[in-house]
């Protein structure tokens, strides 16, 4: 399998599908770490997609790195390349300028759960599980990332232990939109994805930044910040559009202008 095909991206009507598929599980190497970067930093600038699905193939999202990927440590600086890749594989995903829809098709481990944890909203179907596992292969770390996701506690419980937790479980914690079948994965994501591609994409890009930006800020500064972007979006041509109408009770044709 080339490089150009452990990960698939397909885009139709403004929605980028993009599906990991490096068999069995997913895990992550490098070519697979620098496709997703490469991916979603493409989707960003491309004007044909305003809302990306990211899903697996298989019967697994992500199972987490590739332990057979592990750096060199007779290789000086091999660690810190290393762990520069990781960091930024995620984060090509929260900085996406366009929302990431996270379809979890199964277990999501470790990073792969990272994968998930980046995303703007998140979808499992319910043969999917998730957890932290490194404290069983003789590594560390997740908190930055967990914490995001779960309580002190059962944060900790799962770093310490491995705990995995089923779909079902983070549902009823708030954590995923939806729970649904394997079959009903993807046309449950489309329907979100279809409905955030109906929007000003400038509208949307802001609303990204925004909810990226003002999670660690205070109310004040926060709020001044959303109010800023909402003066710059108001002099835009789809600001009018969706006005218009809205007073025309017809849907907007927006330019992303």
């Amino acid at each position: 399998m080339s490089d150009s095909d452990i990960l698939l991206v397909e885009v139709s009507d403004y929605i980028a599908v993009v599906t990991m598929n490096r068999p069995p599980v997913n895990a992550l190497d490098r070519p697979m770490r620098n496709r997703i970067i490469a991916a979603f930093d493409e989707i960003s600038e491309r004007d044909d997609v305003r809302v990306a699905i990211l899903t697996g193939n298989g019967r697994s999202f992500c199972a987490g790195a590739d332990l057979r990927a592990r750096p060199d440590l007779s290789v000086k600086g091999a660690f810190h390349d290393h762990n520069r890749a990781t960091r930024e594989t995620s984060n090509a995903i929260s900085e996406c300028m366009k929302p990431v829809i996270a379809a979890v098709n199964g277990s999501a481990l470790g990073a792969g759960m990272g994968l998930m944890a980046h995303s703007d909203i998140m979808l499992a179907c319910e043969e999917a599980t998730f957890g932290m596992p490194e404290i069983d292969v003789g590594l560390a770390g997740g908190a930055a990332m967990m914490h995001t996701l779960f309580g002190r506690s059962t944060m900790r419980r799962m770093m310490y232990t491995g705990l995995r937790l089923p779909a079902a479980e983070l549902y009823r914690r708030g954590i995923i939109e939806a729970v649904t079948t394997r079959e009903g994965l993807l046309p449950a994501a489309m329907e979100i994805a279809r409905e955030i591609a109906s929007k000003s994409p400038l509208g949307i890009r802001y609303a990204k930044q925004s909810a990226n930006m003002v999670v660690n800020m205070p109310e004040r500064d926060a709020y001044r910040i959303e109010q800023n972007f909402t003066m710059a979006l108001a002099a835009t041509e789809d600001a009018l559009e969706a006005r218009t109408a809205m007073l025309e009770k017809r849907k907007p044709v927006f330019k992303g202008r």
